[in-house]
């Protein structure tokens, strides 16, 4: 079972391992993967869109040559919005579409291209306005009877879209947009229902798009950029590290996805697993962001 004890500390994400970002070949991807797995980091985030449609089947080019990498890993993929692409040419228009045959097909591909036989985390990547609970659920439970997908969340719902969904069909995880500079989530209810219902959140842009790494106008930016070089001498930790700890302090066990191909990032990345700040320090920062006293 997929839970908040097994799973990694970080998420190894690919989106801008292959088109869309560094385009690594294949023997990169491969010392990239043995480096991620050697840092105890085994669960890889994908999408079927990532790449235009290539970034699964540029990753899969590994397994089908090592395979022995596929059982020391955990595979998390999502699927439910189409785009137009070239490897797509029946999309006139970009849609979201958690249909049954949508989500049995993406499944298909997917596997085809990952060269594997399951999948171990199936995310619907967002939230469709015309799905239908009853014929999700039906679809997650072929797919699991099939031995093709082992467990099932989502991405970027609302509390009251997970909530529905969740009622028909067993979610382990919502992966959400969150970091300093985008905090809905803490109030919102989402990290709360995943508190209540022992779900695992997982942050996608957890250092908040990297505008903290650049000099900028916005007084909310300098603020948290002066707040966090403060706690960063103080930890002997770097900014990026520091936003990690940030995120982890939360008792909902944020996991980050980690968005780089530097082995050196995430190698710091599992350093700053050895720091935590104060009760204070966090508001510290919350402070900085919304640029006043907290009401």
């Amino acid at each position: 079972m997929l839970n908040k004890e097994n799973i990694s500390p970080y998420i190894i994400g690919t989106m801008r391992l292959g088109s869309w970002g560094n385009k690594l070949s294949t023997k990169a991807y491969e010392k990239f993967i043995e480096q991620s797995l050697d840092l105890g980091l085994m669960d890889f985030d994908h999408a079927d869109i990532y790449g235009d449609y290539t970034t699964e089947g540029d990753f899969g080019a590994v397994l089908k040559n090592r395979s022995d990498l596929r059982q020391k890993m955990r595979i998390i993929t999502k699927c439910g919005i189409k785009m137009m692409a070239p490897q797509r040419p029946d999309h006139k228009l970009k849609s979201y579409d958690l249909s049954k045959g949508h989500i049995l097909d993406s499944v298909e591909n997917s596997l085809k291209n990952l060269h594997t036989d399951y999948i171990d985390l199936l995310l619907l990547h967002r939230p469709d306005y015309l799905l239908n609970p009853h014929e999700i659920a039906e679809t997650f439970e072929k797919l699991k009877k099939e031995g093709k997908v082992k467990h099932f969340g989502v991405s970027n719902f609302t509390t009251s879209q997970f909530n529905l969904l969740n009622t028909f069909t067993p979610l382990v995880t919502n992966q959400i947009e969150v970091s300093v500079l985008h905090r809905n989530a803490f109030a919102d209810g989402t990290l709360d229902q995943c508190l209540q219902l022992n779900t695992i959140p997982m942050a996608w842009s957890p250092l908040g798009g990297g505008s903290l790494f650049q000099k900028s106008d916005k007084s909310n930016v300098k603020a948290i950029q002066k707040t966090l070089g403060q706690l960063a001498d103080k930890y002997n930790l770097a900014i990026d590290q520091m936003l990690y700890v940030w995120l982890r302090k939360h008792p909902s066990g944020i996991i980050p996805v980690l968005g780089t191909s530097k082995i050196e990032r995430i190698e710091a990345a599992c350093e700053a697993l050895k720091t935590t700040i104060t009760h204070e320090e966090w508001y510290m920062l919350w402070q900085a962001a919304i640029g006043k006293e907290i009401d």
